[in-house]
C-alpha cells in the first residue's frame, strides 16, 4: 500500500467520521434515549468501537483497491471506484446529520438502505479488482444493512 493512496482515503474517511460525529453530539443524546428502540439495538458503546473499525477498514481497502487499478492500467475503474467512494462518504456522513440533527426517521431509514446499496457497490468493486484481499470490506455493508434495519424499526416504533 502506497502512502500516496492510504493519506487520501484516510483523510476522506476522516472527514466523514468527524462531519458525522457532529450531528451525534452530546446535545442529541437526550431526544435518541427517549427513543422506542427493539430489542436487538446494540449498547450504546458498540457504535464507537464498531464504526472507527469499519473506517480504517474503509480506508485501507480502498488505498489497495486504488493501488492495484493504477498498478494493473485499470485508469476508468480506478476512476469509477473513486466516484463510487466520495459518494458513499457523503452518504454515511448524511445519514447521521439526517438521524440526529433533522430527525427524519423515515428519511433516515431510507438513507441508510441507500447507503447499503452503495457500500455493497463498493465492496464488489474492491473485490472484483482484489479478489478475497478485500474480503473484510464486506463488513462494512453488511453493518449498514442491520443500520438499516435497526433505523427503520426505530422509525416504525416512533411513527406518530
Amino acid at each position: 500500500m502506497q502512502a500516496r493512496t492510504l493519506l487520501p482515503a484516510a483523510v476522506a474517511v476522516t472527514a466523514t467520521a468527524v462531519v458525522g460525529g457532529l450531528a451525534s453530539r452530546p446535545a442529541a443524546l437526550p431526544w435518541y434515549r427517549s427513543l422506542r428502540k427493539p430489542s436487538y439495538q446494540p449498547p450504546q458503546q458498540a457504535f464507537p468501537i464498531v464504526w472507527p473499525a469499519l473506517y480504517a477498514d474503509i480506508a485501507v481497502v480502498s488505498a489497495n483497491t486504488l493501488d492495484e487499478t493504477e498498478r494493473t492500467g485499470q485508469l476508468v475503474e480506478r476512476r469509477r471506484y473513486i466516484a463510487a467512494l466520495g459518494a458513499n462518504l457523503v452518504l454515511n456522513a448524511s445519514w447521521t446529520w439526517l438521524f440526529f440533527d433533522r430527525r427524519l426517521l423515515g428519511t433516515s431509514a431510507i438513507a441508510a438502505a441507500v447507503l447499503t446499496a452503495s457500500s455493497a457497490d463498493l465492496a464488489r468493486r474492491a473485490v472484483k479488482v482484489q479478489g478475497k484481499r478485500a474480503a473484510p470490506l464486506l463488513l462494512y455493508p453488511a453493518w449498514c444493512a442491520f443500520a438499516t434495519m435497526l433505523s427503520s424499526h426505530v422509525w416504525f416504533l416512533n411513527r406518530a
